[in-house]
């Protein structure tokens, strides 16, 4: 997996499917490390199935999200 920059602004497309989440469009976050606390935190898990985080050039699926999720440079406090 390509380092990712916690700090560096992104996009967020959440949705069951790839059509859904492009439809429904980005949700914009001041860091990379916002975004994934929403979509791992506060989203439905089902729309995790499309998901995508597009920061720094580099893009992550789902999967990917939790795994930086639970990664020990993740810089924000844990909820769940």
């Amino acid at each position: 997996m390509t380092h990712l920059n916690y700090l560096a602004p992104a996009e967020l497309y959440l949705g069951t499917s790839n059509s859904a989440a492009l439809e429904q469009g980005p949700r914009l976050f001041r860091t990379a490390a916002n975004a994934i606390r929403f979509a791992i935190e506060h989203a439905a898990p089902a729309s995790l199935r499309a998901a995508r985080l597009i920061t720094s050039g580099h893009t992550f699926t789902g999967t990917d999200l939790a795994r930086l999720h639970r990664h020990p440079s993740y810089p924000l406090p844990r909820t769940r």
